[in-house]
């Protein structure tokens, strides 16, 4: 059997491959569906629906059977999409960003609206990192700690007897998490 005969038609009209690792569907038309969209973003068919309706995403047109089908171009806007919601943007903050070209008179208005915007969620971004390498790196010597707890084989006044353990203590500052989660108090 060659390659070319494997092939076969599925519903939505795509080609799809034999199956296997890399098996891939394309359609003749380059155009994707919905369940390609959401595979290749990493996202359900439910949030891509979410986001068409909400106006964010629009499909290039809809095949015989009714099947959205979408650009490569709304691809790339629903993993930009994606990603700004991973950054913790609200849809509405999305959905401005993404119409600032749009509702401009001009490129120069555009320009300096989206710059404007940008810088904005850029610094957001900066202190978002700041608490999340801040608490990585504090989670991170908590983790190296209690692999140093799960030595312990004191069971005499455990759970109290930590705040006294000689592993906290040669610690010097024991990181809040710590502090939290063990429930101790600095040395």
């Amino acid at each position: 059997m060659t390659a070319q005969s494997s092939k076969s038609l599925d519903r939505s009209g795509a080609n799809s491959e034999p199956a296997g690792k890399d098996a891939k569907r394309t359609r003749s038309d380059g155009l994707l569906t919905t369940g390609d969209m959401a595979r290749l973003t990493g996202n359900t068919l439910r949030t891509v629906r979410f986001y068409e309706e909400a106006g964010v995403l629009c499909p290039d047109r809809r095949s015989a059977g009714g099947h959205r089908l979408f650009s490569r171009r709304e691809l790339d806007r629903l993993q930009f999409i994606s990603d700004m919601r991973a950054a913790d943007l609200s849809l509405d903050e999305i959905r401005q960003l993404l119409e600032l070209k749009t509702k401009a008179d001009n490129g120069a208005e555009a320009a300096s609206e989206a710059i404007e915007a940008l810088e904005s969620q850029l610094t957001s971004l900066d202190e978002k990192i700041a608490i999340f390498t801040r608490l990585r790196d504090e989670l991170r010597t908590a983790h190296e700690l209690l692999l140093e707890c799960r030595k312990c084989t004191s069971d005499e006044g455990f759970p109290e007897s930590c705040n006294d353990c000689g592993v906290l203590a040669s610690q010097g500052e024991v990181p809040h998490s710590m502090k939290v989660l063990w429930a101790v108090d600095d040395s």
